[in-house]
């Protein structure tokens, strides 16, 4: 495969109907305009025109793993690593050189809820990749000889997950969390699942999700909005206009716990969370600030005792973990919102206890002046991430899907500013106070029996 070619292995219900809506943002010496345009039934086109000689366009599909069920899970990451591997009108070896030689870079992911291509080009070349990317998920030929080899390199690369303990500790904490729901289950989906996948199962999932109203068109850096809808509309005007694909189930969240015994490692590796709330409930936002108050700390960064996180402080001045930090994920209609953390073994019990204390402080004694620190932090945040074509399309995409629009950033910024010590008591008490959390920890055996269940639990515990 070509250096340039990369893949990356591991909701909008809504559409705007028929309008033309334009934003203007004063930011220095330029003018940015959003850009959006798009039909009741099909795709969403969006643009963030500035100038720049570089420029993202990708596909926002509003389709991922919680798509699937027992029997085909797995099936949308294994296309996305089929999606480069030739069309009709291109061969694997034609789509690499010609991406090479644009000095392109064409990428994709595949999330629990979301599945995502795009390209980063010269502006001069919107035409072209626009066209690659219409290309790649309306004629990919899906070769049986291309699928067997795909099997074994997904295969092989659900191996180097397993040594990534962060994903292998989360994707606990989503299996004991939402139990027995899609939610639960991976992306990447099981061994037995990725050997039996076969060409229908991919066209399956292709014509059943792959519509126009679950597709969000978004570019941004130097591109023209009339251009791309013109693209857009020639390249997918084809694509069908009705969804007929079953609704999300709804994901139950169950208080539990699951330990999986390794006694070589030297670590204990563990994420802790409770139920939170959807991309689009009003809750999302003080929980996001609550979420800036934890904060996050590594041992390598030397300033702990200097930090405005008082769990951070405490980590640092008793040496409680190597690192930890919080975490706030969202999905449609639920979410996770806790705390991942990696322990020595032997102060697990105490680290488990100053998180217990911080989060309870967030529901009964947070200050106003640390609130207003954490919505400033919070801030600082989302605008630092906004910076590049990469990022915004990103943000545009995504928001675009789980919101059905663009949240302005003065609109964003007045939602955050409104939020009180007052408001993040009453939330985080309605959330995390005697809640039942979703526990997963991978590590030595003894020290877990004894020292990792702070926490009530309302549902079952499994080891392993």
């Amino acid at each position: 495969m070509a250096a340039s070619v990369h893949r990356f292995g591991a909701a909008g219900r809504h559409f705007i109907k028929n309008l033309l809506n334009i934003r203007t943002i004063n930011r220095v010496n330029y003018t940015f305009s959003i850009e959006m345009t798009g039909g009741k039934n099909g795709p969403i086109f969006l643009s963030f025109p500035y100038s720049d000689h570089m420029m993202q366009v990708g596909l926002w599909i509003d389709a991922g793993s919680r798509y699937e069920n027992e029997r085909n899970n797995g099936t949308a990451h294994f296309l996305e690593h089929m999606a480069f591997k030739g069309t009709r009108k291109r061969s694997q070896l034609d789509l690499e050189l010609e991406i090479e030689n644009m000095g392109a870079h064409l990428n994709a992911y595949t999330s629990r809820e979301q599945t995502v291509y795009y390209a980063k080009a010269f502006s001069k070349d919107l035409p072209r990749a626009v066209e690659i990317l219409a290309d790649i998920i309306q004629n990919s030929t899906l070769g049986e000889a291309e699928i067997e080899r795909e099997r074994g390199v997904i295969l092989r690369e659900m191996q180097e997950v397993e040594t990534n303990l962060q994903e292998v500790v989360f994707d606990y904490l989503h299996a004991t969390a939402y139990q027995e729901t899609p939610l639960g289950r991976t992306i990447l989906g099981p061994t037995e699942n990725i050997k039996t996948i076969n060409r229908g199962d991919l066209v399956e999932y292709i014509t059943t999700h792959y519509k126009g109203p679950q597709i969000v068109l978004a570019a941004a850096g130097g591109v023209s909005h009339n251009e791309l809808i013109d693209l857009a509309k020639f390249h997918f005007g084809k694509l069908p206009t009705r969804y007929s694909g079953e609704a999300l189930q709804p994901c139950h969240f169950t208080g539990s716990e699951i330990r999986v015994r390794d006694d070589k490692m030297p670590l204990a590796h563990i994420a802790i969370a409770v139920e939170a709330v959807g991309w689009s409930h009003p809750d999302t936002i003080p929980l996001m600030v609550a979420n800036t108050l934890i904060g996050n700390w590594d041992r390598s960064l030397g300033g702990g005792m200097n930090l405005s996180s008082k769990l951070a402080q405490m980590a640092c001045q008793g040496n409680l973990c190597h690192s930890f930090q919080s975490f706030n994920t969202c999905y449609t209609d639920t979410g996770l919102w806790g705390l991942y953390m990696v322990c020595e073994p032997g102060t697990v019990s105490d680290m488990m206890r100053f998180t217990q204390l911080e989060w309870m402080s967030l529901c009964t004694s947070v200050t106003e002046s640390e609130v207003n620190r954490a919505k400033n932090l919070l801030k600082t945040n989302m605008l630092l991430h906004l910076d590049g074509s990469t990022p915004i399309c990103e943000d545009i995409g995504r928001q675009m899907l789980c919101y059905s629009r663009r949240i302005p950033l003065h609109e964003l910024e007045a939602r955050i500013d409104a939020i009180d010590s007052t408001t993040i008591k009453d939330v985080c008490m309605k959330y995390i106070y005697n809640k039942a959390p979703a526990i997963a920890a991978v590590g030595e055996y003894s020290y877990f029996l004894s020292n990792i269940c702070y926490f009530p639990s309302s549902g079952p515990g499994v080891s392993s």
